[in-house]
């Protein structure tokens, strides 16, 4: 795969490959949905990639996994993230492994790219050490692409196969959070006003999202960015009563996601046999907040395990003792949602409940195009 692009015409959709069922590990129940699912994102997905690199962003330890048939892996949560939800509803019969671990024909029902602390733009989240950030994420999906061109024997075979593929993207959140709003450690927000920043992350996402296309991504799910704004440590932080939300975070996040959805629109119009769309994270989020007790929440402003203001000021510390009652909370530690929010917000993404989920489809749908 020399120049960097597999085939010109990647767009063969709506005929299954007569080889499909061949590529997928037999079980007894029904075949997944699509044949694979391919993961690109933080740490509110990462499960596991960050576990042996130099970084402060690792959550490979107790109590993290405390409620994960597995314990630690590497997730942000204290058990499964969005993604895992996401993988069961598609019919996965096991999580789709990190790119650190999969070897083999494991490639062959999807990878999961994330990494915590990474961002679109290189620089983002690199006082936290070590990160794959988007672009290498695009890097590593790209190795992986070769191998299975070498498992099918030929990359027309590949190319028909990706294309059938479910891809969740979700980057931004650390761009904001561990650069834009880190003024004492980056420039951006002297250099940028939100819109233009906003403008200068998409142009960028945009180029990457562009080279995933090119490497045979079809179905894409763009995951808008959630309120940052409300989270246990930007509320410690800057939140005068710990409980209202920090709206100049949450503006210049509604710019961002605002821009992504009219991206969408440009791809699926541009981009030949381009399927994407864009998931309304942000607005799943203020559902529950304006009725947490509708989704069996009782705390949305502070971690389960934390320390200092709102558990907020520290993340999650190593053995440190949690709540007891994790699913009554919104979030597990300083910036992550608790396994229940990741199921609400997963069987969401997967299949909306209100018209503004999704747009222009939900991923059940994506799944079905």
């Amino acid at each position: 795969m020399k120049g960097g692009v597999l085939v010109a015409g990647w767009v063969v959709v709506g005929v299954l490959a007569a080889s499909w069922g061949s590529w997928v590990p037999g079980a007894a129940r029904a075949d997944p949905q699509v044949p694979c699912y391919f993961i690109f994102g933080d740490s509110l997905v990462d499960n596991g990639n960050n576990n042996n690199i130099a970084s402060l962003a690792r959550a490979n330890y107790a109590p993290y996994g405390i409620d994960f048939p597995d314990g630690p892996t590497g997730r942000f949560s204290n058990g499964k993230t969005t993604v895992d939800v996401i993988a069961e509803l598609l019919g996965f019969d096991s999580y789709i492994p990190p790119f650190a671990a999969a070897r083999g024909d494991a490639i062959l029902t999807g990878v999961n790219y994330a990494s915590a602390a990474a961002g679109i733009r290189e620089e983002t989240g690199q006082q936290l050490g070590a990160r794959i950030s988007f672009g290498g994420q695009i890097q590593n999906y790209q190795t992986t692409v070769s191998q299975m061109v070498d498992l099918m024997g030929d990359e027309s075979s590949a190319a028909d196969y990706l294309s059938k593929c479910i891809y969740t993207v979700g980057m931004g959140s650390n761009d904001y959070l561990n650069n834009y709003f880190m003024p004492t450690v980056y420039s951006t927000s002297r250099q940028f006003t939100p819109d233009q920043y906003a403008d200068v992350l998409i142009d960028q996402y945009s180029q990457l999202l562009k080279t995933l296309y090119n490497y045979g991504a079809r179905k894409v799910a763009l995951i808008g960015l959630g309120q940052i704004g409300c989270s246990p440590n930007e509320l410690a932080q800057l939140s005068p009563n710990g409980v209202t939300c920090v709206d100049r975070i949450n503006s210049a996040i509604q710019i961002f996601n605002s821009k992504l959805i009219s991206l969408v629109d440009e791809f699926n119009s541009n981009l030949q046999g381009a399927k994407f769309t864009y998931i309304n994270s942000f607005g799943m989020f203020l559902d529950v907040l304006r009725n947490p007790s509708g989704y069996g929440f009782s705390v949305t402003n502070t971690g389960c395990c934390g320390v200092g203001r709102n558990n907020g000021q520290i993340t999650c510390l190593p053995f440190q003792t949690p709540c007891q009652n994790r699913e009554q909370y919104l979030f597990w530690d300083a910036f992550h949602p608790s396994e229940s929010a990741n199921v609400i917000f997963g069987r969401r993404t997967y299949s909306a409940e209100s018209p503004s989920d999704a747009h222009p489809v939900d991923i059940r749908r994506l799944a079905q195009l």
